[in-house]
């Protein structure tokens, strides 16, 4: 009950300081851009809080337990997009003075269409980000009250929408910001206690370190429930080349039994069938695991002098719940050795590390320079100059807040290794804390859980009032009724929240099997080759056309997005991508989406010059001009 009373006391919050600010929120003004009035500090603090969402808190600490430091391109990755953004993008952007990005996408180019296409990528991309907001969701609600995933979603999403529904921009802005400080507190405390009791950081890495050709252990015996075929790929066990017993609590059906080693061309087909075959076990089953020599022509395989053996993967049709004994090498862990090694597990699973690597950093850090929910925070800064110093202490604050999140994944690799067989790796940073003996384990839960709990919230209300003033202030006010009043407009966004936030509750549904940080990455890829190209060319080249950028902006967003669903489609079995390079560019198309989106903007831009707006050089102007030169002025100057 202690986690719970941690969890309501950060929902009370939020919904107090978003009450209290919706009392500031009177104007069109206030519910899109805060009225322009934010503070450096508070917006820093707003924006890292959005920014920091279910993936950071989460996600990042679960992918360094599951594949270890392969794993930290994506904290590294994120934090340096904020560099690209500081010196690139955050100073024009808030000198054009739009409310939102369609805004600037219309205003650069006087094109109306422009502007659909552009809102259309808002939503894309949106939606993708909300996906991992809502299993977090699921996941804390879940751990806490042991509620069904479906349930957390249900709640949380609720709250939130409801609050964006009633104070906009400004009503979030005083919340994030407080969110923020939520998390940097949730993330950095716990973890000093639980390495003041067990060990620090750097003596668990040297312990991994020191047993190199090891794995982690089970502390004790346990039961643990997998999942079955319909949440593939979460549905695998698959176990150390070791002798164990294994026994089923449960009746399931098994749809494959395979080496858990990856088989190496040339190599004989291994003979499973005497310990375990496909099929159905009833409940109370006890099998008995052993080691499998793998052979090459009747040969046996060896390396450095020893024979090369295999475990067993176990891939069940139906939920399975299974009783291992402790001391038993962990299935679904990796060696440490490739746990501790670059190029490891993540990047080369495909067999093409290096262009994974070069493809997931491109994404996440032209994508930090491409979403629109973060990117819409800078118009609420009075001017270019504090925007840019809004970007400075951004840096700062999740630089500060990055350092942590891979102390979780280690420590908790070597503390809570049940959490692989499972594949919850996600849930490292609520279920770590319970390790901490007495009511202060049950303490120090209730306050990472309500970190989660901050984390998604404050970024899913952030997407909430970037895709709710895309459709209140663009298509609404811009499209469909222009001449709407700013109190028409003020509707249509509370509508559009809740419409939003119903659409993104039920999406989450589907998604419980992907890792957090892998479905954020995705909706960074698209965003990397859809927005990043149009605000990069679109400040700094004069020569880009209206035809140009909606066709880069079209070609590189979709490629993204279609490639992604493929992948998503694949690893749900729906679909078989054969050649691993083609699953590879799926899985992360950034190095050649984005590319090809700069290279079609700038080509189409070159054919269609006739097109350039006669006033370009007035408008670069505005985008790069110091404000007291008198060139920059918001392009959007009334609440109409």
């Amino acid at each position: 009950m202690i986690p719970l009373f941690f969890v309501i006391l950060v929902t009370v919050a939020t919904v107090l300081l978003g009450i209290y600010a919706t009392k500031r929120a009177q104007s069109a003004s206030d519910f899109f851009v805060a009225g322009r009035q934010v503070s450096v500090f508070m917006n820093a603090s707003a924006i890292s809080g959005e920014y920091l969402s279910a993936a950071s808190f989460m996600g990042v600490a679960g992918l360094v337990m599951r594949f270890g430091y392969d794993a930290m391109w994506y904290p590294v990755g994120y934090a340096a997009g904020y560099l690209f953004l500081l010196l690139f993008i955050a100073g024009p952007l808030r000198r054009f003075g739009a409310y939102t990005i369609p805004d600037f996408a219309e205003g650069r180019f006087d094109s109306p269409l422009f502007r659909k296409i552009a809102v259309s990528f808002v939503m894309f991309i949106g939606f993708f980000y909300t996906m991992p907001q809502m299993k977090a969701a699921g996941v804390t609600m879940g751990s806490i009250m042991q509620w069904p995933y479906w349930v957390g979603i249900v709640v949380v999403g609720a709250v939130i929408t409801f609050n964006v529904a009633l104070g906009g921009m400004k009503g979030i802005t005083f919340v994030q910001a407080f969110q923020y400080w939520v998390k940097a507190f949730a993330i950095a405390v716990p973890v000093f206690v639980i390495m003041s009791i067990y060990g620090s950081y750097t003596s668990t890495l040297s312990k991994t370190a020191a047993n190199a050709s090891g794995f982690p252990v089970l502390a004790t015996d346990g039961t643990y429930k997998v999942n079955g075929k319909a949440k593939a790929p979460t549905n695998v066990v698959a176990f150390q080349a070791v002798e164990a017993d294994v026994t089923f609590k449960s009746s399931t059906v098994i749809g494959k039994v395979s080496p858990s080693r990856k088989p190496e061309p040339g190599e004989d087909a291994l003979l499973l069938d005497a310990i375990i075959k496909a099929g159905a076990i009833t409940s109370g089953t006890t099998i008995h695991l052993v080691p499998v020599v793998v052979t090459k022509g009747g040969v046996v395989v060896e390396k450095d002098g020893k024979a090369v053996l295999t475990g067993i993967k176990l891939e069940f049709d139906e939920p399975a719940e299974l009783a291992l004994t402790k001391g038993l090498p962990v299935p679904n862990a990796q060696k440490n050795s490739k746990w501790l090694a670059p190029f490891g597990t993540l990047t080369s699973k495909h067999g093409y590390p290096l262009l994974y690597t070069y493809s997931l950093i491109i994404a996440l850090i032209c994508g930090t320079a491409g979403l629109p929910h973060i990117l819409v925070r800078f118009y609420t800064n009075p001017d270019g100059r504090s925007a840019k110093k809004t970007t400075f202490w951004v840096m700062v604050l999740i630089g500060v807040f990055y350092f942590f999140t891979p102390i979780w994944g280690a420590v908790g690799r070597e503390f809570i290794p049940g959490l692989y067989v499972p594949n919850k790796t996600d849930y490292v940073v609520i279920n770590l804390p319970g390790q901490v003996p007495g009511i202060w384990g049950d303490v120090l839960k209730g306050v990472t859980s309500a970190g989660a709990f901050a984390a998604f919230m404050s970024t899913f209300s952030g997407l909430l009032v970037s895709m709710s003033g895309a459709w209140a202030h663009d298509i609404y006010g811009r499209i469909l009724k222009p001449e709407s009043s700013p109190t028409q407009r003020i509707s249509a966004f509370k509508i559009a929240a809740i419409v939003i936030g119903l659409i993104s509750m039920v999406l989450g549904l589907f998604i419980e099997t992907f890792d957090i940080a892998m479905l954020v990455g995705w909706a960074f890829a698209i965003a990397a080759a859809s927005y990043f190209p149009l605000l990069l060319l679109g400040a700094w080249w004069r020569g880009l056309t209206a035809t140009g950028a909606a066709s880069g902006m079209l070609v590189g967003g979709l490629s993204s997005l279609t490639a992604i669903i493929l992948f998503m489609l694949s690893d749900r079995k729906v679909v078989t991508i054969a050649d691993p390079l083609v699953k590879s560019l799926c899985e992360q198309p950034a190095i050649w989406t984005v590319p090809l989106s700069l290279l079609v903007m700038y080509v189409v831009s070159l054919v269609t010059r006739g097109s350039i707006p006669k006033d370009v050089d007035e408008k670069m102007l505005r985008l790069h001009a110091p404000e007291g030169l008198g060139y920059s002025k918001d392009y959007i100057t009334s609440d109409h």
